[in-house]
């Protein structure tokens, strides 16, 4: 004969189960909540933990619903819900004081990325903006070098009671690098969750403060370093940079198509062609197509963007870098070329968003970005 269901049954029956926490029954620690359901052979209650993290919650849960069988029969179904008197605290938002985050991507290694960003970063900062510079290139990093900073050391300070990082900051540029943290001579041999991990870490638990540009210097090529950025953050619009050469191109094209495809749909605002030819120093007029000619524009026509900008080969762009300090600071033809650079930029980013609302994280399993 079934054992008929009551809520004093089920109540007794939690009285013989303790929390290890304090040796109290679940009913002494108040630990049951007042929404005993009893429907046919079907049983249901909740049981109140005060942390949400509690260590005991499955197995006390577990325990319970032994007991409640034990009390009323095995045939019963009981369902166990585990709730908390502390609310889980929300996380603190990602880059709360920063207005547009703009990645510089390339789709191969060599067409001057890293020369683009650091040039277009101090380009901007030149112009009056606040600026950041992260180095996402984690198995290359070169930021730290063409800024002069591959002596930085790292410090951290306390904000509303969370240690974060402090970006080193030069030529009125606030950067962080995967370089700061990791000895320069020796290659980078981490796997992918730790590079990504090491990536969020720069990211979310840096004080970048106030900022209108927050640049990232992207690895070259599609990998899953990319995938960590547009699922962290809400990134406002994509550079691509590559040479007038075909085969930089082809590469190229690849990092267009990652970018306006379904499953990450991050608007690109344009295309910058570096190299674009050579001028000797001493014959500024001199123009020589040593990469081919206008590759970067039919691609940005053919890709239905902007082209950003022409950077021409200069041999003090080399040396700049070399020296820690970018050429856009100089007025020269190059620095003339990156000041142009950062205006189309400032443009782009504009009327990007007037006309969509900012773009959110990517959920890269279903394709969802509603505001790309």
């Amino acid at each position: 004969m079934e054992n008929r269901l009551y809520p004093q049954l089920i109540t007794d029956a939690l009285k013989t189960v303790r929390y290890p926490g304090t040796r109290q029954n679940l009913v002494e620690a108040s630990m049951v909540e007042d929404d005993i359901r009893i429907d046919g052979r079907k049983v249901s209650f909740s049981l109140i933990f005060d942390k949400p993290t509690d260590p005991f919650a499955r197995s006390v849960a577990k325990a319970a619903e032994a007991a409640v069988r034990a009390a009323a029969g095995q045939d019963v179904e009981v369902s166990v819900a585990i709730k908390s008197r502390q609310q889980p605290q929300a996380a603190p938002p990602l880059l709360p004081g920063v207005k547009n985050i703009i990645g510089i991507s390339s789709g191969k290694g060599g067409v001057g990325k890293s020369t683009v960003a650091s040039n277009l970063a101090v380009a901007l900062a030149r112009e009056g903006y606040k600026v950041g510079l992260l180095d996402a290139d984690i198995f290359g990093p070169s930021v730290p070098k063409m800024f002069g900073l591959e002596k930085a050391e790292i410090y951290m300070h306390d904000v509303d009671g969370r240690p974060l990082i402090i970006p080193a900051e030069r030529h009125g540029v606030k950067v962080l690098s995967i370089g700061f943290l990791v000895d320069p001579a020796k290659a980078v041999l981490w796997r992918g969750a730790m590079a990504s991990n090491a990536l969020k870490q720069l990211i979310g638990e840096a004080d970048w403060g106030e900022l209108d540009y927050f640049l990232i210097d992207m690895p070259p090529g599609t990998s899953d370093i990319h995938l960590t950025l547009v699922q962290t953050l809400g990134i406002t619009g994509a550079i691509i940079v590559t040479t007038p050469q075909e085969v930089a191109l082809a590469d190229a094209r690849k990092g267009v198509s990652m970018f306006q495809g379904e499953h990450v749909r991050v608007p690109v605002l344009g295309i910058v062609e570096n190299m674009s030819w050579f001028t000797p120093e001493s014959h500024p007029d001199e123009r020589y197509y040593i990469f081919g000619c206008d590759g970067g524009s039919r691609l940005a026509k053919e890709a239905g963007v902007e082209l950003l900008g022409q950077i021409p080969l200069v041999a003090g762009i080399c040396q700049c870098g070399d020296e820690g300090n970018p050429i856009a600071l100089r007025d020269t033809i190059t620095g003339e070329a990156f000041r142009h650079l950062a205006h189309m930029v400032i443009d782009a980013v504009d009327q990007r968003n007037l006309q969509a609302p900012p773009t959110r994280p990517v959920d890269v399993t279903t394709g969802s970005n509603p505001h790309a």
